[in-house]
C-alpha cells in the first residue's frame, strides 16, 4: 500500500490521520477549520502533516458543508415544480407540530411558496397515465422561471416512483430553457412512494447540489495544485464511500458524512477489543452525536429529519446530534437560570481562551479553568503557545457573579450541564429503545469527547468506556478504513400473491447491476465486492413495514416465511392468514477496499508511570497524575482521577474508577 490521508472537516477542527504505508499510523493532527471554504482547512491539514502528496495513494474524506448549509438555510436558490394540486406539500408535510405541546413554531421551508410551481399531469399509483403531461404549459413556465434568479429546479410528480417517464420528459424541456440550471427529479434520488419525504428529499438535493459541486470543483483544484492526481473518496451518511467526481449528484447523501465515519470506526474498534453492543459518544466543538450498534451493526435510519419539516429519504447511519461541542456557549437566559448550548463559538470567535477574540465562556474555556485541559500545550491551535486561562477565568467570574457562584463554581457548574443534556440523549437511545445500558459500551470520542466520556458512563449507568488510541481524529480514521457503498431501492406496494413470480429476481437483479456499474465507474480498486438484498413487508392494512433479507432466487413462499421470522422476532407472533404486500425491495452493493488488520499486543500487567502532576477540579482541587498516552502498552494499569494527554485530544478518569490498557492500545475505562 501507499500513503493514505483520512480527513474529516468539522465544524471547528479538521481532524487528519496518516499513514505512510497504509498500515502504521504515522501522524494525527488537528488544525482549525475554515468556515468560510472548508477546502482550505482541508489543505492546510495536508500540509501541516508533511507528506509529499504523489506518495498519496488515496485521500478520504468526510465533511459537514452538506449539514451546515442546511441548518443555516446556505443552500442554492431553488424552484419546485410538481404536480397540479401539490404546490404545498412541503409545508404540509405529515401535520406535525414543531413542539409537542403548543401551537408555536416557525417552518422554514428550504423552498419558499412563490417559488413552487404546478403543472397539469398525473400518474396511478401503478405508474399508469391518467392526464398526460402539459409539455405546451411547462415550457412557458421555464421560459418564465428563466428570468427568475435560480440556481436549481426541482421536478416532483406524484408517483413518478412507479413511472418515471413524465418527470424525465419535464426534465429535458426545463434543462432546454436553461442549460446552466441544475435539475433534479425525484425519481433519480429516490424511487419509492410518500411523495412528502420523496420531494423533501429531491429537494435537499437540489439545494445542495450547486454548492457541493463548487466544492468538489474548488478541492480537485487545489489538490491537482499540489500535485495530487489519484482518488479522493468522500464519506456517504450510510457509512460508506463515493469518490469525489461523482460528489454533485450525490450531495444529499454527504448530510452526515462526518459522523457516520466515527460511528463505523468505533463500531469497527470496539468489535476488535471484543464488544459487540456499543453507545458511540461523539463531541466535537459544536455538537455531540450519539449512536447505538448492536451486534456489531449500527442501526441504518430509513428517514431521517434534517430540521422541521425536512426529512430525508435516504439511508443513514441513525446518528442523533445536539448543540453540545467544546465551543457551546453558557449564557443565563431570560430567567437567570444557567444554560449551555446549543449555541456555539466555533472556530472563529471560538473560546475565550483560545484568544481569537471570543468573550462568552464555553465549555472548553470550563475545562481549561478546571485544570482538565493543558493551558501549556494547546490542541490544533498552531498560533497559541498557551492557552489563555485567565480570560477564561474572568469570563466565568462575569457569568457567575449573578448565581452567587465563585469562578471554579461555575466552571464545574457548566461542565455538569453539559455533561446531563448529553447523557438525557444516550438515555434516549438507549434505555428508551429498550436496551439495558450495562450491555453496552461507550466508545467516546472527538476532540471533546474524552473529556465528558466518564461523567455520561456514570450518569447513564454505562459499565465501561472505551478510549480509542487516537479518539480526536477517530472520524478521521472511520474515512481510511471504509469502503465503498451503494444503496437502491424501489417501491412495490402490492400484495405479494399479485407480485409476478419473475419480478423480484428481475428487480434485485437489475439493482445489482446497477450498484455494480457504480463500483466500477468509481475506478477505485477493491478487494471484493458484497451484496445484500432485502425486502420491506407488512401485512395489508398495516402502516409500518418489516424489512427481511431476502435472496433474488426466492419463491414468493420463501419471502414471506422470511417476513414472518421477522414479524415473530419483533412482536412475537403473527397474524395467520391476513396477506403479507411486498412493500419494496432494496439492494446494498459494497465495494470493500483492502485495510490492513489490527494485530494484537502482549499484556504486560504493570502500573502505568506517571509523566506529571497538576491540580484538577474534582468537587475540590486535587493533585491528580497526568499521563502520555504515548507511554501507555497493553496490560498498563492505573486508577483515577488522572488525566491522560494526547496529540489528538485530552481525556479525564473521574475518582473510582479503574483504567486499563488492552492488546489493541485501547484504554478501558471501568468504574471501580
Amino acid at each position: 500500500m501507499g500513503g493514505i490521508v483520512g480527513i474529516d472537516v468539522g465544524g471547528t477542527f479538521t481532524d487528519l490521520f496518516y499513514s505512510a504505508d497504509g498500515l502504521s499510523v504515522d501522524a494525527v493532527l488537528k488544525v482549525p477549520s475554515t468556515p468560510d471554504d472548508p477546502s482550505r482547512g482541508l489543505i492546510d491539514a495536508l500540509k501541516a502533516v508533511g507528506a509529499a502528496p504523489a506518495s498519496l495513494d488515496v485521500i478520504l474524506h468526510g465533511t459537514t458543508i452538506a449539514t451546515n448549509a442546511v441548518i443555516e438555510r446556505r443552500g442554492a436558490r431553488c424552484a419546485l415544480i410538481t404536480t397540479q394540486g401539490f404546490r404545498d406539500i412541503l409545508e404540509l408535510g405529515r401535520r406535525d407540530r414543531q413542539r409537542m405541546y403548543g401551537l408555536t413554531g416557525v417552518q422554514q421551508p428550504l423552498i419558499p411558496r412563490e417559488m413552487r410551481w404546478e403543472v397539469e399531469e398525473r400518474l396511478d399509483h401503478r405508474g399508469e397515465v391518467l392526464t398526460p403531461l402539459d409539455e405546451a404549459g411547462l415550457e412557458r413556465l421555464a421560459a418564465a422561471l428563466a428570468r427568475e434568479p435560480v440556481d436549481a429546479v426541482v421536478i416532483s410528480f406524484l408517483h413518478a416512483y412507479a413511472n418515471p417517464a413524465h418527470e424525465r420528459r419535464a426534465r429535458e424541456i426545463v434543462q432546454a430553457a436553461n442549460p446552466g440550471w441544475e435539475v433534479v427529479i425525484s425519481s433519480d434520488v429516490v424511487r419509492e412512494y410518500y411523495e412528502f419525504e420523496r420531494t423533501s428529499t429531491a429537494t435537499v438535493q437540489a439545494y445542495l447540489q450547486p454548492l457541493v459541486s463548487r466544492y468538489a470543483r474548488n478541492l480537485t483544484d487545489k489538490l491537482g495544485e499540489l500535485g495530487f492526481g489519484r482518488q479522493t473518496l468522500v464519506m456517504q451518511s450510510n457509512g460508506g464511500l463515493i469518490p469525489l467526481s461523482q460528489l454533485s449528484q450525490r450531495a444529499a447523501n454527504i448530510v452526515r458524512s462526518g459522523p457516520a465515519a466515527g460511528v463505523m470506526a468505533a463500531a469497527r474498534l470496539a468489535a476488535e477489543a471484543g464488544f459487540t453492543h456499543v453507545i458511540t459518544g461523539d463531541m466535537g466543538g459544536t455538537s455531540y452525536d450519539v449512536a447505538v450498534v448492536v451486534n456489531g451493526a449500527p442501526r441504518i435510519a430509513e428517514t431521517t429529519e434534517l430540521d422541521f419539516r425536512v426529512p430525508l429519504r435516504l439511508p443513514m447511519i441513525d446518528v442523533h446530534t445536539i448543540g453540545a461541542g467544546g465551543g457551546s456557549i453558557a449564557f443565563l437566559d431570560r430567567g437567570g437560570t444557567l444554560q449551555v448550548g446549543p449555541r456555539s463559538a466555533g472556530a472563529v470567535p471560538g473560546p475565550v481562551c483560545f484568544g481569537r477574540g471570543g468573550v462568552e465562556p464555553t465549555v472548553t474555556d470550563a475545562n481549561a479553568v478546571l485544570g482538565r485541559i493543558n493551558a501549556a500545550h494547546p490542541i490544533g491551535m498552531k498560533h497559541l503557545t498557551r492557552l489563555d486561562v485567565e480570560g477564561a477565568r474572568a469570563a466565568m467570574a462575569k457569568l457567575g457573579e449573578p448565581l452567587g457562584l465563585g469562578v471554579e463554581q461555575t466552571a464545574e457548574a457548566i461542565l455538569t450541564i453539559v455533561d446531563h443534556v448529553m447523557a438525557r440523549r444516550t438515555r434516549l437511545l438507549s434505555v428508551e429503545q429498550g436496551h439495558d445500558p450495562r450491555d453496552f459500551a461507550l466508545v467516546a470520542f472527538g476532540g471533546a469527547g474524552p473529556l465528558h466520556g466518564a461523567a455520561i458512563m456514570r450518569e447513564v449507568g454505562i459499565r465501561t468506556m472505551l478510549l480509542p488510541p487516537h479518539p480526536g481524529v477517530l472520524c478521521a480514521l472511520g474515512c481510511a478504513v471504509a469502503d465503498l457503498r451503494y444503496d437502491l431501492s424501489q417501491t412495490v406496494e402490492t400484495p405479494l400473491a399479485e407480485v409476478p413470480p419473475t419480478f423480484v429476481s428481475e428487480v434485485l437483479t437489475r439493482q445489482r447491476r446497477e450498484g455494480e456499474e457504480r463500483l466500477a465507474a468509481s475506478g477505485t480498486p477493491l478487494d471484493t465486492v458484497a451484496v445484500s438484498h432485502a425486502a420491506e413487508m407488512s401485512y395489508l392494512g398495516q402502516i409500518h413495514t418489516l424489512r427481511a433479507a431476502v435472496e433474488p432466487s426466492w419463491d414468493h413462499a420463501r419471502m414471506e416465511q422470511a417476513f414472518e421470522e421477522v414479524y415473530r422476532l419483533e412482536y412475537g407472533n403473527v397474524l395467520g392468514d391476513i396477506p403479507v404486500v411486498l412493500v419494496g425491495l432494496k439492494t446494498a452493493v459494497q465495494g470493500v477496499r483492502a485495510k490492513p488488520a489490527s494485530a494484537p499486543g502482549r499484556l504486560e500487567h504493570r502500573a502505568a508511570p506517571v509523566r506529571d502532576h497538576r491540580d484538577v477540579y474534582f468537587g475540590g482541587w486535587k493533585r491528580t497524575p497526568i499521563y502520555d498516552r504515548t507511554a501507555l502498552s497493553p496490560g498498563m494499569v492505573f486508577d483515577g482521577p488522572a488525566i491522560i494527554e494526547q496529540a489528538d485530544t485530552t481525556s479525564v478518569v473521574e475518582p473510582g474508577m479503574h483504567a486499563r490498557v488492552d492488546a489493541f492500545g485501547n484504554i478501558l475505562i471501568e468504574v471501580a
